[in-house]
């Protein structure tokens, strides 16, 4: 089994995300709404997994 499951991700804010991705705010905001990421947060602070991020490029 693989050291990183279970492990806690590097959470960062829609602007980060979207830096660290190439794309932009509102492509990160589509996949959380296609439940193609996770959105972790609350109302006023959506965070997402850079981990989960790159795990997208790699498919």
């Amino acid at each position: 089994m693989s050291g990183q499951r279970g492990r806690p991700g590097r959470r960062v804010p829609t602007e980060l995300a979207a830096l660290a991705m190439g794309v932009s705010e509102a492509t990160i905001r589509k996949w959380a709404s296609r439940r193609k990421i996770t959105r972790y947060g609350g109302p006023q602070q959506a965070l997402y997994d850079l981990d989960e991020l790159f795990r997208l490029t790699r498919r």
